[in-house]
């Protein structure tokens, strides 16, 4: 049983847990499903573990039942609590449900209604506190304490570890022939459970770990050789925006896992389209991280002919992310480049600048009339390639055009391309800050509250919601140079994450003045 594992479990106790789990009183066996055009592209037997179908569209299910159930009689009856905004708070009050306990999940209190009426809809008590999951953890863990309830964490304890391990049981069942399974991480729970599963019946089979590069917490604990605190998480793929590594699941994974790959928001965004189109499938970001990962390694590794496993890890996702996934998904498989191109402010110099590129479709082009000696533009173009890109590039300088490849601006993706309408010729002293703020009612408002006690113009603002947890806000002060530690100071005080992004490329040549 779960409930007599040690501490620190050797791989052979976790696999007699993983033999002896339960989960299946509440979760499902799920497809392992073949991804037909993404196997003749990569030259690669591609199958995806579709966790989506789980009755909670997500693993975490497995956690936390494997856990619950686990537990004595007299834990029971005393009932059980977490912290979690979204797919473990799901899987506890399903689980809860099925085993006829009392369980109560604390949600911050900017947590999105969809989320917490998805955990009402599963039977969850749920209880708002406080402004982030920090608060509302220690919450938590206070009432497990003066209400005497067991809390069950999201990944770091041996239990819920074995609960994801029989994710890995089901996957030698079901194809034995796998050469390498792509996991992604977040906390680190499935990947340990996997891994250390695999290790103990096929070590042959490589485990190799994905991470989002804004929230690589297990690559970090790995160079540092323990767990460390990431001194900022990006909020893109929020299944695994987690800021430390669990002490158990880093140990497991340093042990059992044979590989880390770090992929960026794009790629993540050309995974989700990939598995829309191979499978029909709708992950949330996070879902499709692991197949971001096995992209990125098949090609940087140059792997033909092995059998691979992605697992599609969830799919509570808000509709509304799609908007901003469609916009970046091509752009992640290198199939658009964008540009800033300088051209005479002429008559014909768009058609000129068109007839140069030949036959590639221009996908975006922005410009507004700034002088009349030359105007910058913004154009976005389809490539096959990073090859086709630098032709583009060298044809366009030899045309007598001064070019800059924007394809991995971040700032001028997520909001100049959104802003071009000439430059101003006013703001003295201009910086420019990018931020990163939880969505809610009424955030907006209070996002701008705050920005106005720096005491400074704001010369420029952009924000566009994408339907997500967070939004991003770009923003321009006028600060004089000797006043620019202040207001840094100022930004910390107020809690925001922000970055200075003054030194963009698309900024200086659209909106600088």
């Amino acid at each position: 049983m779960t409930h007599n594992l040690t501490q620190q479990p050797t791989g052979a106790e976790y696999l007699r847990a993983v033999l002896s789990s339960k989960v299946y009183e509440a979760a499902q066996v799920t497809p392992l499903q073949p991804m037909q055009k993404l196997s003749e592209r990569l030259g690669n037997t591609i199958l995806v573990k579709r966790e989506d179908r789980q009755p909670v569209h997500s693993f975490k299910l497995r956690g936390a039942y494997a856990m619950i159930a686990s537990l004595t009689q007299a834990q029971k009856d005393a009932g059980v609590i977490t912290a979690s905004a979204g797919n473990h708070a799901q899987g506890v009050a399903l689980s809860t449900k099925t085993l006829g306990l009392k369980g109560l999940i604390v949600m911050p209190q900017n947590t999105p209604a969809i989320k917490v009426d998805a955990v009402r809809g599963f039977g969850g008590e749920v209880l708002l506190h406080g402004a982030n999951f920090d608060e509302a953890k220690a919450k938590a863990i206070e009432l497990s304490e003066t209400k005497q309830m067991t809390f069950i964490p999201p990944f770091d304890h041996p239990a819920v570890i074995a609960g994801q391990g029989t994710l890995a049981m089901e996957l030698l069942q079901q194809n034995s022939h796998i050469d390498r399974i792509f996991v992604p991480v977040g906390g680190g729970g499935l990947a340990a459970g996997i891994a250390v599963l695999i290790k103990q019946l096929l070590p042959e089979i490589k485990v190799i770990g994905v991470e989002s590069k804004d929230s690589a917490c297990l690559y970090e604990a790995l160079k540092a050789g323990k767990p460390v605190d990431l001194e900022r998480v990006g909020l893109f793929a929020d299944g695994v925006a987690v800021k430390r590594i669990g002490d158990e699941t880093f140990r497991v994974c340093q042990q059992y896992l044979d590989d880390v790959v770090l992929v960026d928001g794009d790629e993540i965004c050309a995974a989700m389209k990939d598995m829309f189109e191979n499978v029909r499938a709708v992950s949330e970001p996070s879902g499709a991280l692991s197949l971001a990962g096995l992209k990125k390694y098949v090609k940087e590794h140059n792997i033909q002919g092995e059998t691979l496993v992605n697992v599609l890890s969830g799919a509570n996702l808000n509709f509304h992310t799609l908007r901003y996934v469609s916009e970046r998904c091509e752009i992640g498989e290198k199939h658009e480049a964008l540009f800033a191109v300088t051209i005479p402010e002429q008559r014909g110099s768009f058609l000129k600048f068109c007839q140069i590129l030949g036959q590639n479709a221009v996908t975006e082009f922005k410009y507004r009339y700034a002088d009349d000696k030359q105007a910058c533009i913004f154009v976005g173009v389809r490539i096959s390639g990073e090859q086709e890109k630098q032709n583009i590039i060298n044809q366009l300088g030899q045309g007598g055009y001064d070019v800059q490849d924007l394809s991995d601006d971040e700032i001028a993706k997520t909001h100049v391309r959104y802003m071009i309408g000439g430059r101003s010729t006013s703001p003295q002293n201009e910086r420019l800050y990018s931020f990163e703020f939880p969505e809610q009612k009424g955030a907006l408002l209070n996002f701008l509250e705050n920005l106005a006690t720096t005491n400074c113009n704001i010369s420029l603002f952009h924000y566009r919601g994408h339907g997500a947890d967070y939004g991003n806000v770009l923003a321009g002060f006028q600060v004089a140079p000797e006043d620019v530690n202040a207001i840094n100071q100022h930004l910390e005080e107020i809690g925001y994450s922000y970055q200075d992004v003054t030194d963009s490329v698309a900024y200086r040549f659209f909106l600088a003045n």
